[in-house]
Order: C-alpha cells, then structure tokens, then sequence
C-alpha cells in the first residue's frame, strides 16, 4: 500500500523551510518573525506526521526583538549539520521598510537538536536569507543575498537585490576570514535571494529563491564546478514555480532547501501559500510542501518533470489526522504550539494547572504585549478559552485574540470597572488600524468565569460568548478571515493568523487574568 502524504506537510505560518536529514531523521526550520520563541524546527521520521522539538532561540541573548516593527524579526533560517555539530544561522530583522534593511546575521551551533545552543556569533548585516555551507575539505562558507539600498525606490525594489555574496569562515571561530565576492545575480526573474549551497558530483549547485514571495516566486537552480563561480542556469532555469499554475492549490512556491534521505531519495521543501478564495488572500500564511526529487544529466527536476509541485507525494508513513487539543498549560505541546511576540509575556502557571497572564501593552504596540497565541493551521477550526479577569479599569481587559498583527487583529474581550459598577464584553477591531468596537455588552459588575469562543468557517469567522460553558451567545459581527494575511497587509506582510489568549493592562500594571482553558479544534 502506498504511503501518500498531502501537502503542505506543516500547514499554517510555516514559512522558508530549511530541511535536512540526520541518522533516519528529518528536521525542518522554519522563520518565525516578530513571534518568539524564535525559529521553530520540526522533526520526522516519515516525512507525513511531524512534531516540534525545539525553539533554539528562547532566550534574549539569542534574539533581542522588542521595538521591532511587525514583519520583522527571525527571517529565514538556515539548519545544517557537520561533525556532530547542529547549525543555524539566521537574521534578525530590525528594519526591513524601503530603502533600507537593517538586518543583523548570526550563527549559533549546538550538539542536540533540543539545545543548549551557543552563544551567536555574529557575522555580517549585508543582507538577508544567509545560510552556511560545510564542504567535503573542511572549510565553511557564508552564503547571504546583498541588498543595495542605492537602487530601489517606493515602488520597484528589484534592483536592491543585487546578487549573492560568498564568504569564508575559520571553521573553529566561525569568524569570516576574507570578504564577502559576489557569485550569481540572479536570473531575468531578479528580485534574487535565500541562497543554500549543495555540492554533488563534483558541480556545486546554487538554490535560490526568485521573483519575491508572492504568485510570482519561484525557486532557481545554477551550478558551477567552482564554489565562486561562474554559475551556469538551470535547463528550466527554475526548479518549481506555479506563476501560471491557475488550478494548483498550492501557489506561491518557492524558497527552498533539499536534503536526501538514507534509501538515496531526494526530498525538495519548498513554501507555498493556499489562497482561501478568488480575493487570493492566504490567511493561513506561508506553509511548508515537499515533493520528491530526481537527477537527469547532473540537474535536479521535480519527480514529475513540471514546475508545479505535486498536491501529494509518497514518503515512509501515513498521515495522521489532526486532533481536537485541549491544552494542559504545563505540558510540552503548549510550549511547542504556543508564542508570543517579541518577547515572553509575564505568566505563571497557578494551582489546579491554571494560567495566570498578567496585563501587558495594547495590542498595537511593538513592546511588551500579555499575548500567548498559536497559529490557525486549517481553514475551518473553532477556538475556546475560559477565564476570570482580576481588574478595576476599562482599561485593564483580556479575553481571545484572533491577529494577524499589530495593524489587523480582532479581540473579544471582558473588561471591569468598578467605579461605574458594570462589566463589559466587547469586540475590538483594528482593521488595517482602523480601529472599532461593533459590539459592546454592558452587565452589572461580575468577577465571575467568562467563556469565548471563536469559530472560523473559511473565510467568515465568529466569536460568541457564555456565562456556562454550555450555551453560547453569537457576537452580531462578522470577520472577514481574509484581512488576517499577508496578501491584505499594508504593506505586504510575511507571516500568518494566529488565534489566542490576552491580557492588556493600560492602567497600572497590575491587572491579571486567570485562564482555565484552551481549546482547539481543527474541523
């Protein structure tokens, strides 16, 4: 019986996979952006069930993000592995708005996959996308696309990316050793960047990621006999792209990495976007596919011979449905499943495993905001939460988040205030930082048991409240899930929605919400 394996194989914010394979193990990382822990990496056996196992850079002096505008952050990380050693080089992004990237590019290396990680190193702020390449005489190679500030304007940014750079490293100290020499610029597609370097049959080949990640990107492949070139085009001179490929539901393809497995298979995890419907929003984000690799006359193909990747794919095991979760707060799937932004909100975990999440800033501010929220990973799934808010103000409140980030997100929360005697339940809208409150409750003052509920149909999405947990009253105010994407942000966005929980405390800061439940049902 054949073991089919549907893509994307880790759907939702999944974005810029770096995959690779380690005694009968196949990791993934994935960028994550303004949401820390940052860099998420995955693990499997079969290529069709996989699991987290780790958020290498959890604590500050791995990655500092606060004050960080939305977008920025963790940009594509690369992982590899050489001598028992485990590699990863990422970007943290301070400033990405044209004309300018102010992007800082460290490596950190550790024995297990799981950590301790070492201190980083930084190396250069060049540009984006680096990654490290290990050849077979020990040395060690930067590898980074070069941004020329010089050559944009508002509204073209083609020529900015102006090539790749090359860069060796003194193995040990992993400090660069020469200047960085420009090796490829591209093709006629531009816009040139995440570079990784493989070396196969004596040919050096060159991945890199065209034509920016929107329906236009595209993955091109050159190789050369010298690791500085001069690089010789792909026959098709893109491994995959589905610009034109109108009926595939996997669009925006591209950026990617390859690893081979131990029976001498090749394996290609690239990026795509599912747009929910004709408005080609992808509310779900950037996701991560893999389609199986082939050889012919020293190039790689896509086992199919197109350009366009395959919905499906036959790997080493079957794929397990997804499950309802009702997270236990201190157990290891929160962790894995659960981020915040920029930086760990203040929590604890109280008696009778209940989540304490102390008030943090607005949710449109860059700093310090009580967030723990997961990613929405289908495009029909309901989430519920249960919680009692200890607070005075109307400006102390939490409640269920559901973001895309600072500039569109909706929150349903409950806020007290005591002077006035009431109690309120309210939808808060920024849309696009347009900034509402279609709905709101007025009650006599109650600290009791709130329970909220979020329920997402495709591209309508509702929240509703109760006082019981068993029968649940519909907020009257529809969401447009389409405005949580990267497609509808201004300017364009690269992560995903999340739903979640949160408390803000505007007033004092001395406001807290006790929650007692999270649940997540995929549908």
């Amino acid at each position: 019986m054949k073991k089919v394996i549907k893509n994307p194989v880790l759907t939702g914010f999944h974005p810029d996979p770096s995959l690779i394979y380690v005694d009968g193990v196949f990791y993934i990382a994935t960028s994550t952006f303004e949401y820390f822990p940052g860099v998420k990496i995955s693990a499997s056996k079969d290529l069709a069930n996989w699991e987290t196992v780790g958020y290498p850079l959890s604590e500050t002096r791995l990655l500092d993000m606060e004050g960080n505008p939305k977008s920025s952050g963790v940009w594509a990380p690369c992982l590899s592995y050489c001598d028992g050693l485990f590699y990863l080089v990422y970007t943290d992004m301070k400033y990405w708005r044209n004309p300018y990237k102010d992007c800082n590019n460290y490596i950190t290396f550790a024995k297990d996959i799981t950590g301790p990680w070492s201190d980083p190193v930084y190396i250069s702020s060049t540009g984006f996308d680096p990654s490290l390449f290990h050849d077979d005489d020990g040395k060690k190679y930067f590898v980074v696309m070069e941004w020329d500030y010089r050559k944009g304007s508002q509204d073209n940014d083609y020529n900015q990316f102006s090539g790749i750079l090359l860069m060796e490293l003194d193995p040990k100290t992993l400090k660069p050793t020469s200047g960085p020499v420009k090796i490829f610029k591209g093709s006629k597609r531009g816009l040139v960047e995440a570079p990784h370097i493989y070396k196969k049959d004596g040919y050096y080949y060159l991945f890199t990621a065209e034509g920016g990640t929107i329906y236009e990107h595209a993955e091109t492949i050159a190789r050369s006999k010298n690791i500085y070139g001069e690089y010789e085009l792909h026959p098709n001179t893109h491994l995959i792209c589905t610009e034109n490929a109108h009926d595939s539901p996997l669009r925006k393809t591209g950026h990617g990495s390859i690893a081979q497995s131990g029976d001498g298979r090749w394996w290609f995890a690239f990026l795509c976007g599912r747009p929910i419907d004709d408005s080609m929003r992808c509310p779900l984000g950037r996701e991560t596919g893999i389609n199986e690799l082939i050889w012919e006359d020293g190039w790689p193909y896509l086992k199919n011979k197109t350009t366009v990747p395959d919905e499906s794919f036959e790997g080493y095991g079957k794929q397990n449905p997804k499950e309802p979760v009702l997270y236990d707060f201190s157990s290891p799937a929160f962790n894995a499943d659960f981020m915040s932004v920029r930086s760990a909100p203040k929590y604890s975990i109280e008696k009778n495993n209940v989540l304490r999440l102390w008030g943090g800033n607005s949710p449109c501010c860059n700093f310090g905001q009580g967030l723990l929220a997961r990613r929405q990973e289908e495009f029909n799934f309901s989430a519920s939460t249960s919680l009692k808010l200890h607070g005075k103000s109307f400006q102390q409140m939490a409640g269920l988040m559901y973001r895309y980030d600072e500039d569109t997100h909706y929150f349903l929360r409950v806020s007290h205030n005591k002077t006035e005697g009431k109690s309120s339940i309210g939808l808060l809208c920024s849309n696009s930082k347009k900034f509402s409150i279609p709905v709101e409750i007025e009650m006599q003052l109650t600290m009791d048991t709130i329970y909220m509920k979020l329920t997402v149909r495709r591209r309508i999405g509702i929240f509703s409240y109760s006082a019981d947990g068993s029968i649940y009253t519909e907020i009257p105010h529809k969401i447009d899930v389409s405005t949580l994407s990267d497609d509808y942000a201004n300017p364009l966005g690269f992560t995903g929605a999340f739903v979640g929980m949160c408390c803000v405390d505007m007033h004092d800061k001395t406001a807290w919400a006790d929650f007692y439940s999270f649940e997540y049902i995929p549908e």
